[in-house]
This record gives structure tokens, sequence and C-alpha cells, in this order.
């Protein structure tokens, strides 16, 4: 019983830990957008910091409300996780370098190694690829023409 309360703490103090750390960096967010001079460039960085200002309430009032008994990410490959993190940084730090459609393809790369856990075939290396090609080039037409952000 002991141990459970044990391992109950510790991931409860963990995700308690992220949470707080996100609703900080809610809260820089949005104090940050309070300096824009242009008012449709708060609208993105104000509408994610209230959606992770929400999340990481939610997340810490849960944790009290309902902890759970598991170990936090439990049992996997902690290679993935790895991968996931790195392309998405790599891709973040590249783009004003390579420019969107590439440093897209770098996260979504990262994204499909990181979640496959299944034999890779011909069909399905086309099928992922393919589709994660059409998604970013949406992406891209609908930020640049739909919605003129300007993108790298």
């Amino acid at each position: 019983m002991n141990e459970q309360l044990h391992t109950k703490n510790k991931k409860d103090i963990g995700s308690l830990i992220v949470a707080s750390f996100f609703i900080f960096v809610a809260v820089m967010t949005f104090y940050d957008t309070t300096q824009y001079s242009d008012l449709d460039s708060k609208v993105f960085p104000r509408a994610c910091a209230i959606v992770l200002l929400i999340f990481s309430v939610l997340t810490i009032v849960w944790e009290f409300t309902k902890p759970s008994s598991s170990e936090g990410f439990g049992n996997g490959y902690w290679w993935r996780r790895i991968v996931l993190v790195v392309t998405m940084l790599i891709a973040c730090v590249a783009m004003p370098y390579i420019t969107f459609l590439p440093a897209g393809m770098i996260a979504f790369a990262g994204g499909l190694i990181a979640a496959m856990h299944d034999r890779w075939s011909r069909r399905t290396l086309l099928l992922y690829w393919g589709s994660g090609l059409v998604i970013i080039i949406a992406f891209y037409a609908i930020f640049h023409y739909v919605l003129h952000v300007p993108l790298p």
C-alpha cells in the first residue's frame, strides 16, 4: 500500500510541476501580447495562451480530485519520445533558414517515425508520406493565402 502511495505522489507531483510551468508560459505569452501594436497579431498567441492556461488548470484540478496510480508515461520506448521532441526542435530552429515546407516535413517525419509501431511496407510508406505532404501543403496554403500569415 505504501509503495502504491509513493508511486501516486511521484506521478502527481510531476504532473503538477509541468502544469504549473505551462500556466507560467501561458501567462507570460498573454503578457507578451500586450506589447504588440497590431491587433491582428495578438489573436493567435492569445488564443493559444488561453487554451494552454485552461487545460493546465484543468490538469491541476484533475490531479487533486482524481489522482492516478499509474506511473506517468508508463512503459514504452523512450527513443520515440526523444525523436519527436528533437525533430520538433530542429524544425523550429531551422524554419527561418529553410522555410516552412521543408521544416514541416522534418517535423512530420519525426512525428511519423515516433508514432509508427507497425512494420513499414511500401504501401504505408507512400500513403503516410503522401498524406503528410498534402497536409503540410494544405496548412501552408491556408496560412499563406487564406489567413495571410507571413511564413518564412
